[in-house]
């Protein structure tokens, strides 16, 4: 059975702020003395990311 895939669309305020709390988990996990494979991998993605361009029209 194949893994279901969720797409997450975060405007560029949100992504900066996404990174900067994965920073900050992946600091208190060294901090403990724990591994931080899994945070570097999300780090990686959001950074590697594409960027997508959306029109959203206010009603």
């Amino acid at each position: 059975m194949s893994e279901k895939k969720i797409h997450l669309y975060v405007d560029s305020q949100e992504r900066t702020l996404l990174l900067h709390s994965l920073v900050e988990l992946k600091n208190q996990l060294i901090q403990q003395g724990r591994y931080t494979d899994c945070v570097d991998e999300l780090i990686f993605k959001v950074v590697n990311a594409p960027i997508k361009r959306m029109k959203i029209e206010y009603v």
